[in-house]
């Protein structure tokens, strides 16, 4: 069922509480990919009803970014969805309302704390984190999930949701769900469709270098330094790094000895696309 407007929603979600289902949230932006669909199977798997949420939010891209370029592919999305009950595709008119003026000047933010949005992502994209936050919570508000799935390659966000849903006391129950890889490793990303194939040859070195650290850190290479350092030999002159981080996978503090609770993080640029990826040092 793909369902546009937030009372439809509410009328649905309201028949199946007072029927005592249990009831799943995917929230995504649209162009839906093997990785999305792990998501909604562990969501039909779990829950009675399974809610998709595709919405491309203008409050989460900075200045910029791709909001324009981003795709938008709901007939193929809604196809990929044929074992969900909603399909939830609002438009921003009906998500933040008619004329809205989309700044913390005039609408009314959730914003995460400082300490975990000023590194990784957060520091290049300032405010990204405020509109994910803002969104999901609307989400939430709206299809009052018992459970709410989350992938972990933008394994910040989940954190930051994380974070959000202790700290306001919100009653959903957030579920991490592993990063879904092509054959070659690469990470699937709805951002992956911007690439050429001579592109996604070269996106391949985000998946190598993490792996290659894993395999030190299981060797017993501990110190960050000397682990970061591998990552050298796989960058070329196309490559453009943003970061490469070693975290604590509960609250993003940084790390100079790895150990099994670091997660490695990895952003950078070919040509115009940004990718990300990430992998945990434990077992």
């Amino acid at each position: 069922m793909l369902i546009h407007k937030i009372e439809d929603v509410r009328e649905q979600v309201k028949a199946w509480k007072k029927a005592g289902l249990k009831i799943g949230l995917v929230p995504t932006m649209g162009a839906l990919h093997a990785g999305h669909k792990s998501l909604i199977d562990k969501s039909v798997e779990k829950c009675d009803k399974t809610v998709v949420s595709v919405f491309v939010n203008p409050i989460q891209f900075c200045a910029g970014e791709d909001l324009d370029k981003y795709p938008r592919t709901l007939d193929e999305d809604v196809k990929l969805c044929e074992n969900v009950d909603i399909v939830f595709a609002p438009t921003p008119n009906e998500m933040y309302g008619e004329g809205h003026i989309l700044s913390n000047d005039f609408l009314t933010y959730v914003v995460p704390p400082y300490f975990y949005t000023d590194k990784l992502c957060g520091k290049s994209r300032v405010g990204h984190f405020d509109g994910v936050c803002t969104v999901v919570n609307k989400l939430f508000n709206i299809v009052q999930p018992d459970f709410a799935f989350f992938g972990e390659k933008d394994f910040q966000q989940l954190v930051i949701i994380k974070k959000m849903v202790k700290d306001l006391n919100i009653p959903v129950e957030i579920v991490p769900c592993p990063i879904v890889r092509e054959d070659s490793g690469l990470a699937l990303s709805s951002r992956n469709k911007y690439l050429t194939d001579e592109q996604k040859d070269l996106a391949l070195v985000l998946s190598k270098i993490l792996f290659n650290i894993k395999s030190c850190y299981d060797r017993g290479i501990v110190d960050v330094k000397a682990l970061s350092e591998t990552a050298f030999e796989y960058l070329t002159p196309k490559h453009s790094l943003e970061y490469l981080e070693f975290r604590d996978s509960e609250n993003l503090e940084e790390k100079t000895v790895a150990d099994d609770d670091t997660r490695v993080f990895i952003a950078l640029k070919i040509g115009n696309v940004r990718l990300i990826d990430n992998i945990s040092l434990g077992t």
